[in-house]
């Protein structure tokens, strides 16, 4: 069991299932689409970011994408972590069709790649105090746009080279990956990538 001291939000319950035999943490669903209007959950998740912290781990479809940003949208951002799942077509096992985008969800995955994405976000607790992030260089906007992945001729491409390369979903802007690059990559892995 991997022991996550921010609480853990999914999407619904089948991954707050799937996660639950992977972390030893508190873990609460979003009901899908139902967050936007249960006020008392968001007040919850309020609270719950201001004491512990947040890590929002939804599936990378698109709803999964509406879902995130919405939150994103009504809690500060330094007390949400984002964990992100890759793009993995297919369909879970106990569903009889395919989603609409054809993707497996956060319940489909299997525990290396939820293992990985957690160790991406910076969120696993393995006793005694994480690296200190607050001194290493930061990857800037300005840092994105002399690589070529904003702003320019071709930035797109380079982004969703960029994005295969991490295992992120083909459908992150270039602000949401700057959001979650710092995490995934230091600034020598950055400048050695891309030559900047």
């Amino acid at each position: 069991m991997i022991k996550v001291k921010e609480a853990v939000i999914v999407e619904g319950k089948y991954d707050k299932i799937r996660l639950s035999s992977l972390i030893d943490g508190l873990i609460i669903t979003t009901d899908g689409f139902g967050i936007f209007k249960d006020k008392e959950k968001m007040q919850m998740l309020r609270r719950l970011a201001e004491t512990r912290g947040l890590l929002i781990i939804t599936d990378s479809d698109s709803a999964g994408f509406v879902i995130r940003n919405h939150l994103k949208s009504c809690i500060p951002p330094e007390h949400i972590k984002h964990a992100y799942i890759p793009d993995v077509f297919g369909k879970e096992r106990r569903k009889t069709e395919h989603s609409k985008e054809g993707k497996i969800g956060v319940e489909g995955m299997t525990t290396e790649v939820l293992t990985e994405a957690l160790q991406k976000a910076g969120v696993i607790c393995t006793g005694g105090n994480s690296a200190d992030v607050g001194k290493k260089r930061m990857i800037t906007r300005q840092d994105f746009f002399r690589a070529g992945l904003s702003g320019g001729e071709g930035s797109s491409a380079r982004r969703a080279e960029l994005l295969a390369f991490l295992g992120l979903p083909q459908r992150m802007t270039a602000n949401a990956l700057l959001g979650v690059i710092n995490d995934y990559m230091t600034w020598e892995q950055f400048e050695k990538y891309f030559g900047v």
